[in-house]
């Protein structure tokens, strides 16, 4: 007899996310300082860019591997057709994806696009825009994963349970790394809000993407 899916096997699936992300706290403060001999703060543009594209590799890699293994394993398609959106959907998702625009409005003091486009220069623009594509796979799938974990736990749709544990993990990561609470708690509220996001969308994996990238990445 197959043996029952639970809760707690998707929730193990999105804590690989999260693991997947953390990948690149181990590159960039244990692996790379050791072969280049200065910290990531002293990264010049090639270190950088070879930094990214590593991370980037292995992170569409942990994606890969975790929706097939969904699939496979345990019969949960991603891509499953998804019901249409009503008007108030939509109207919610503006709002949604507002709120975070002018928050990151606020935090960067500007456009975070056009922040990171003055800041970096175009080559490292790019490149950081493509880091950002991948991650935003990866957050995602934390969302999509807890939040199967916990409906199959305790059948309750209409909790963003997915946006909770995101924005608990992501928030707590980012607080770490970057050293401030302030991002952490920004984190969280984000995390919430794109949890949100997924299941005003009906769950569609397509147009989460969409929708998570503008908010997390604009």
């Amino acid at each position: 007899m197959d043996k029952k899916v639970t809760g707690w096997d998707y929730f193990s699936l999105g804590m690989l996310a999260f693991a997947g992300l953390g990948l690149e706290a181990l590159y960039a403060y244990v692996l790379e300082p050791m072969i280049y001999g200065i910290t990531m703060q002293e990264w010049n543009t090639s270190q950088t860019i070879i930094h990214w594209i590593i991370t980037c590799i292995s992170w569409g890699i942990v994606g890969y591997l975790l929706i097939l293994a969904s699939k496979k394993k345990y019969q949960f398609n991603l891509f499953e057709t998804a019901d249409k959106m009503t008007k108030w959907q939509w109207i919610s998702v503006i709002f949604c994806v507002v709120i975070a625009l002018v928050a990151s409005y606020i935090d960067w003091k500007g456009f975070k696009i056009i922040r990171e486009f003055q800041s970096k220069g175009l080559l490292l623009f790019v490149f950081q825009y493509i880091y950002y594509a991948f991650e935003t796979v990866l957050f995602m799938l934390i969302i999509i994963f807890t939040q199967k974990a916990f409906e199959a736990s305790y059948k309750r749709k209409n909790i963003p349970y997915g946006g909770i544990i995101c924005g608990i993990t992501w928030g707590l990561a980012h607080a770490f790394t970057k050293g401030s609470i302030w991002i952490g708690l920004e984190g969280i509220v984000l995390g919430f809000l794109l949890g949100v996001t997924y299941l005003l969308v009906n769950r569609d994996i397509k147009k989460t993407y969409i929708a998570l990238f503008i908010m997390f990445a604009l």
